[in-house]
């Protein structure tokens, strides 16, 4: 048993992090500290001091552990890790990296490439961002393509050797230099990297001053094709100059950070100024309120950015003040590997600077709560609609909406998605593959899927009930307070024979379409109610029916395709199932195994000479 007085006595005076779990063991808390006996026993103390959020964390303690570190900056690097891993509840937390995409400049490849990552890895590629989102790194990709020719395919590629055939359309319309045919030279090649690198950084500048050298030198050199290409290239960058706002006429690298506030939420605005120029900006919203202090907040937030970003500027122009000043600049320093300064201006150009930013995170902030205002109005309204005309005695906060998907009764799958106060809860969709039921019997798969969903979720609060644990982990404890089935009577009559065999009563009704597959109404205790087309209620049955349907068809195309592919490539000699999980993996699809070349083919992982050879002529010679 942890005792709580007993370990607090134990906490050593050095820096480290302290880890705050729940009675079920989750890390619901993780913090640093210079002393760690001091700050833990801080939290144990009057609670007079505590904000509503701490008291409300330290209820629910029901143990801690901590890890000594040499110095507080070791600290607040494993704090900054260990809140990106574990996303405790009570720490103020910006949205996980995955939702922010980087570009990655392949730099790790012998011929890099220029595309789109999700998160950073260590493999010697360079990454530049986070963007707001794809159509932003879609639309950079786009002008990098248009002033370089870098080539876009993921073929494995050698300067020892050049690919056999055609290359690529790209080649042939002047986006790609086609170094899969030993058309560049790899030296010229990276030398073009490292420009598209100072392009991303924001260094259009030096990157025209470049530009002009080689345009010069190629002009001596009487090579003109060359110069007129590096003169596009110059004419396109000042263009992208032009539209770029200039805010600072220090034309220093600066990241302004400002924030807004309201009642549930903060919004924090970030502008990237590069050279003096605006070159992007992105605002992050968290749903922490007030309940956090605005220095709290903020605090957080740079140790959070920076942790994940991969460029550092030399200044960030911060609202307010923020905790820790002194050791987040070393940090970042060290990030940096040059002085970096956090600065809070007061007056002059920076200040209005910072001001601007602020009135920009205020707009954004009115825009995603009147944005939060109407959805959370049209969610309410259409379940309060739907609980009217099925005449229910309380409001169905949880929708859970079943399909069957079928060609022929061949691979029948089932889906399962799941609506809460009116939005789909898309962690909580389920899929089956139909075991019991041969042939297309759409009836009979209803029942196993609702069945085999019922009973499970009965296991788990049996087991639930039995540890005594509040919380509902399991993947279908949690029941849902209405069942709609994608079908008429027959589907809700077989399903409601389902429930009452495990004795749960649950309302179930049907949703049913015309002859021309367009949603029409619902099916309800043996009779059709009309649904108002213009009402919330018929948009949400709508969204509902249409979720359902495309979440079984996804599952049953990817089994069918999964069927064909293995029927395809087991005929191929010498491919076993690792091979195929291998080339699948690397390719994605049949039709990109069929387009590889041997050396492309020998490249994944477990393939050699011989099963390429024999991929190549399988498909070749057919």
């Amino acid at each position: 048993m942890f005792n709580i007085e007993e370990q607090l006595k134990l906490l050593p005076e050095q820096p480290g992090v302290y880890i705050m779990k729940d009675k079920n063991m989750h890390i619901i808390y993780i913090g640093k500290a210079v002393s760690l006996k001091n700050r833990v026993r801080q939290y144990f103390q009057n609670s007079k001091n505590h904000s509503p959020k701490v008291r409300a964390m330290v209820e629910n303690i029901a143990e801690f552990e901590y890890i000594v570190t040499d110095s507080e900056l070791e600290a607040l690097i494993l704090e900054c890790n260990l809140i990106k891993k574990h996303r405790p509840k009570y720490n103020i937390l910006l949205k996980d990296d995955k939702h922010y995409p980087y570009i990655k400049v392949t730099m790790n490849e012998e011929y890099p490439r220029v595309i789109m990552a999700r998160k950073i890895e260590r493999d010697g590629a360079k990454y530049f961002g986070p963007y707001s989102g794809s159509y932003a790194i879609r639309e950079t990709i786009d002008i990098i393509k248009k002033l370089f020719k870098v080539r876009t395919c993921s073929r494995a590629i050698s300067s020892d050797k050049a690919l056999s055939g055609r290359p690529c359309l790209n080649y042939y319309i002047g986006r790609c230099s086609a170094p899969c045919r030993g058309n560049v030279d790899k030296e010229e090649y990276k030398s073009m990297m490292k420009e598209i690198c100072l392009f991303l950084s924001g260094e259009q500048s030096e990157l025209m001053d470049e530009l002009k050298i080689r345009m010069d030198d190629a002009s001596e050199k009487m090579e003109y094709e060359k110069a007129a290409d590096y003169r596009d290239k110059i004419i396109a960058l000042k263009q992208i100059q032009e539209k770029q706002k200039v805010l600072s006429s220090s034309m220093e690298d600066e990241d302004v950070i400002a924030f807004a506030q309201s009642e549930d939420s903060t919004c924090i605005q970030i502008f990237f100024v590069r050279g003096g120029k605006l070159i992007g900006r992105e605002h992050f919203m968290i749903p922490d309120g007030c309940s956090s202090s605005s220095r709290e907040i903020l605090t957080e937030f740079v140790k959070q950015f920076y942790s994940g970003t991969v460029f550092v500027p030399r200044d960030i122009l911060l609202q307010e003040e923020i905790d820790e000043t002194n050791i987040i600049e070393s940090w970042l320093e060290s990030k940096k590997g040059s002085k970096v300064h956090i600065k809070v201006p007061k007056v002059g150009e920076k200040k209005q600077l910072v001001n601007m930013v602020a009135e920009n995170a205020a707009i954004a902030l009115k825009n995603f709560s009147q944005k939060l205002i109407k959805e959370e109005q049209m969610s309410k309204g259409a379940i309060e609609e739907l609980s009217d005309v099925l005449g229910l005695d309380e409001l169905p906060s949880r929708i859970e909406a079943f399909d069957i998907s079928n060609i022929q009764g061949v691979d029948p799958v089932g889906s399962m998605v799941v609506f809460i106060d009116g939005k789909p809860k898309n962690s909580e969709y389920r899929r089956f593959k139909i075991k019991s039921v041969s042939g297309p019997d759409d009836y009979g798969s209803m029942q196993e899927v609702l069945e085999r969903r019922f009973k499970r979720g009965l296991e788990e609060l049996k087991m639930l009930k039995l540890k005594n644990i509040d919380t509902n982990p399991g993947k279908f404890s949690n029941l849902p307070d209405l069942v709609m089935i994608d079908g008429g009577e027959g589907q809700v009559n077989a399903v409601l024979k389902v429930l009452c065999g495990l004795d749960i009563d649950i309302p179930v009704c049907g949703m049913v379409k015309d002859d021309r597959h367009r949603t029409r109404g619902l099916i309800y205790d043996g009779r059709e109610l009309p649904v108002s087309r213009n009402s919330e209620a018929f948009k949400l049955i709508t969204r509902i029916q249409d979720e359902a349907h495309r979440f079984a068809i996804s599952y049953h195309r990817s089994l069918r395709n999964s069927r064909m592919v293995k029927s395809v490539l087991n005929e191929i000699k010498g491919i076993g199932d690792t091979r195929k999980k291998a080339l699948m993996k690397h390719f994605g699809s049949i039709d990109k195994i069929k387009e590889a070349e041997i050396e492309e083919l020998k490249s994944v992982q477990g393939m050699n000479e011989s099963s390429a050879r024999s991929v190549y002529d399988f498909f070749h010679k057919r």
